[in-house]
C-alpha cells in the first residue's frame, strides 16, 4: 500500500440510535453531520432535524435525548444501538 493511501482517513462508521421507539442513523459526510430516519423496511430518508457541527460523537446521546424528550411523552429512552 502506498503512503499515500495509508494517510487517507477512513469513512466514519455510522452512529445508530433507538431515540423513543424511532432509529436515527447519523454520520459524518464531508465534515458535517448528516441524519437519517431508518424505516421499517431498513430505507433511510433525511431526518428533518439538524446536528451542529460542534456535536462530538460522545454527545450525540444526550443531544437526541434534548431534542426529542419533550415530544416523547415520557416513554422509552435514547441509547446507541449497532448498525444492522
Amino acid at each position: 500500500m502506498s503512503s499515500s493511501c495509508a494517510n487517507m482517513a477512513s469513512p466514519a462508521t455510522p452512529l445508530r440510535f433507538n431515540v423513543f421507539g424511532r432509529i436515527y442513523q447519523i454520520q459524518r459526510e464531508h465534515g458535517l453531520w448528516q441524519a437519517y430516519a431508518i424505516g421499517s423496511d431498513g430505507k433511510r430518508s433525511p431526518a428533518g432535524f439538524v446536528v451542529p457541527d460542534f456535536i462530538e460523537e460522545g454527545e450525540m446521546e444526550q443531544f437526541l435525548f434534548d431534542l426529542f424528550h419533550e415530544s416523547a411523552a415520557g416513554h422509552g429512552e435514547v441509547r446507541r444501538i449497532q448498525p444492522g
